[in-house]
């Protein structure tokens, strides 16, 4: 009986093909247009480690499925552990002195932690992230995700390939089941590519039929070798089909399309990759294309292909939030940064310790337990950096987070002794959070109760709405609204599942509030000049807004408005509307410090024209002053004058910042606010008690 299959020479023209891969792969993440199809490198690679991964092990002679599996585990974590770790520890190292958190940043320390256990690619599954979403382009670890694909295929292929090592009939079971395996998961990512093209791309049941079939390449070609029937093939027709499937290859990273992938797109480098590497195996050294692809140059590439496809993204990644990536220069840099922490990797961590013979020698679990155990202490270490952030971070948003952050004020230093209470409450599939304060010497403000709606504006007044909070003793509801708006005069942000959210917020409202409360609506309700990672078209933004479509739109939206809020002022409540606060083509946390300032995205500076701002609100501002005519309990509150006394509107000046991004009010905009918010209350709170005298009056008269 057979038991094992001789090992596996080296093969040179498969380092070629890997650097094909890895070359593909880097074209396309360096500028997208240079190889449309480029990601399909990862494709592969996937066919590539199928296939070797077999060819390790195949000679493996030993007894038991767990024995076997120990030498593989023991192999693999040789392999890729090292060289993983050291990255992701630079990679987290480097985000947290260089990288604040904000919502362009929100998944990376997630991502970053799912890596270091192979699970990152379910995470941005599940999170719906996309590939090729501009903001994906900010997340130094989204790479990983192949890692994870295949280091959850490494968990399986022990029990569908120890039959294979035990040769004669149970090669067929081993094959059989690859097969059955590559089948479900292929059907699995036609499935699922229609309803979840998120998860499609990242899971491995969708990607396990691409490994697969290099494992199924490999078991072929060793049920040929030992086929006594087998007629060699003809060196030219096996010459052919390898450059007729290198073409394919060729095509698939010039050609793939985003929206295809895995399926139907991503058959086609699968298949070309088959080809090749199947119509070279038993070709000599000295034919073209195996000359070709084993050529040293090719065959440099390809060695270090793993440590090039780890650490060119968080390169990459990084230089896009300091000086950008946008120059010849900031590519050439990135360039030489990338090769050069490729050689350092890959000659003094991946390779003495892949190749070490100590390590070798050791016992399946100790090298397991040891790798798993280096996972963990890396995943601690990097934990720890991401709580210390604040102490380490280069950054001065994270330094001075206090300043930047919009976030719930715990205490005060005009109200010693007070504490804020948060206590949070679903409302739907929204939720409050319902601020009071506790401890204090101080008796509370016979203040209304104020209730808080609309988008993530409104959040960005947490400081503001907490200080309120602890100064008075009143009691704040603040609602999220998650992926929706509320009241913005933009009908397209408005619609499906918003429209129930908003309904059963206000229902929640009103079950809620007595006569004499107050309901503060906050939202963007001008087009944004800029996002956390580009900027605007200002013009274009300005037509767009003044438009007679968008004036359309608003009439439609006002006549909305009216009919959500006449039922709450009939209901004895006070309602306040904020007028459109500024808006900037640069946000100001990604361009204050002196090494993220010359960064493209900063070059429209961190201001504009008072007058500018005012003529692009206009049209906002009218339709909420009919709606505030329309309804005497309504009231318009304006920010602008307050944060722009000047003729020009500073989102960063030399007090600090005024605003976090494009848009969004910083902790210290909030506290620019608050005195001028208080006055407003104020107001209302004394024509609530007047209205109430008079009430009593003309009751007492009756």
């Amino acid at each position: 009986m057979q038991h094992a299959q001789r090992h596996l020479p080296y093969q040179p023209h498969i380092d070629g093909l890997r650097a094909l891969a890895v070359l593909a792969v880097l074209a396309f993440h360096f500028q997208h247009a240079w190889l449309p199809g480029g990601f399909a490198g990862v494709d592969i690679f996937f066919v590539i480690s199928g296939f070797v991964v077999s060819a390790s092990v195949s000679h493996w002679h030993g007894h038991g499925l767990l024995a076997f599996a120990g030498h593989f585990y023991a192999r693999r974590v040789q392999r890729i552990v090292p060289a993983l770790v050291t990255c992701l520890l630079a990679t987290s190292l480097a985000c947290v002195l260089l990288v604040p958190f904000a919502w362009l940043s929100s998944t990376i320390q997630s991502t970053g932690r799912h890596a270091f256990f192979g699970l990152s690619n379910l995470y941005l599954a599940f999170e719906q992230e996309d590939y090729f979403a501009p903001t994906a382009e900010f997340n130094p670890f989204l790479h990983t995700w192949s890692l994870g694909v295949e280091e959850q295929f490494y968990l399986i292929f022990p029990l569908l390939f120890f039959a294979w090592t035990r040769g004669g009939r149970w090669r067929q079971a081993s094959i059989a089941l690859f097969a059955a395996a590559a089948l479900i998961s292929l059907a699995h990512a036609r499935t699922l590519h229609a309803t979840d093209q998120s998860a499609a791309f990242f899971l491995t049941t969708t990607r396990l039929w691409e490994l697969a079939a290099g494992v199924l390449l490999f078991q072929w070609i060793g049920v040929r070798a030992h086929d006594p029937n087998r007629v060699p093939s003809a060196r030219w027709w096996c010459e052919a089909g390898a450059w007729l499937s290198l073409a394919l290859v060729i095509v698939a990273v010039f050609a793939s399309q985003a929206q295809q992938f895995p399926y139907p797109s991503a058959l086609l480098p699968v298949v070309g990759t088959l080809g090749v590497l199947g119509f070279l195996h038993h070709q000599p050294a000295a034919t073209p294309l195996r000359a070709l692809l084993g050529a040293r140059l090719p065959g440099l590439i390809g060695q270090r292909s793993y440590s090039l496809y780890l650490w060119h993204w968080p390169v990459l990644v990084i230089l896009r939030w300091t000086s950008g990536l946008d120059s010849p220069m900031t590519m050439l840099l990135a360039l030489v940064l990338t090769v050069a922490c490729a050689e350092l990797s890959y000659r003094f961590i991946e390779n003495p310790l892949r190749l070490s013979r100590r390590l070798r020698a050791w016992p399946a679990p100790r090298m397991v337990g040891a790798g798993l155990a280096t996972l963990v202490a890396a995943w601690l270490l990097s934990d720890q950096w991401i709580v210390a952030r604040a102490n380490l971070s280069l950054s001065t948003v994270s330094r001075n987070a206090g300043e930047w952050y919009a976030l719930p004020m715990k205490q005060s230093d005009i109200r010693p002794g007070c504490s804020l209470i948060t206590r949070n409450e679903p409302v739907g599939a929204a939720a409050v959070s319902i601020y009071t304060r506790a401890g204090c010497d101080v008796p509370s403000a016979a203040r209304p109760r104020l209730f808080v709606f609309g988008d993530s504006h409104a959040i960005a007044y947490s400081t503001l709405l907490s200080e309120h909070v602890l100064r008075t003793g009143s009691t704040v509801l603040l609602y999220e609204n998650p992926g929706c708006s509320f009241l913005s005069l933009q009908p397209e942000r408005e619609v499906g599942s918003c429209v129930t959210q908003a309904e059963t917020v206000l229902a929640d409202i009103r079950r809620r509030a007595i006569v004499g409360d107050v309901v503060f609506f906050a939202a963007l309700r001008v087009d944004r000049i800029g996002t956390q990672f580009a900027t605007g078209d200002s013009q274009a933004a300005f037509a767009a807004m003044h438009s007679a479509a968008r004036t359309e739109q608003r009439a439609a939206a006002e006549a909305v408005a009216l009919a959500y809020l006449a039922p709450l002022a009939a209901s004895g409540l006070h309602i306040i509307l904020d007028a459109p606060k500024p808006v900037f083509r640069s946000p100001p946390y990604r361009c204050a410090d002196a090494f993220n300032r010359s960064n493209p995205i900063c070059a429209a500076g961190l201001s504009e024209s008072r007058d500018w701002l005012l003529a692009y609100r206009a049209p906002v501002m009218q339709s909420l002053q009919r709606i505030s005519a329309a309804l005497p309990a309504a009231a318009v509150w304006d920010p602008l004058p307050v944060l722009c006394p000047t003729s020009v509107c500073a989102s960063l000046d030399q007090d600090g910042p005024r605003f976090f991004d494009g848009d969004h009010l910083s902790a210290r905009g909030n506290r620019v606010l608050y005195a001028d918010f208080e006055r407003l209350l104020d107001r209302i709170a004394d024509a609530g008690a007047s209205g109430t005298e008079t009430a009593r009056r003309d009751a007492s008269q009756d």
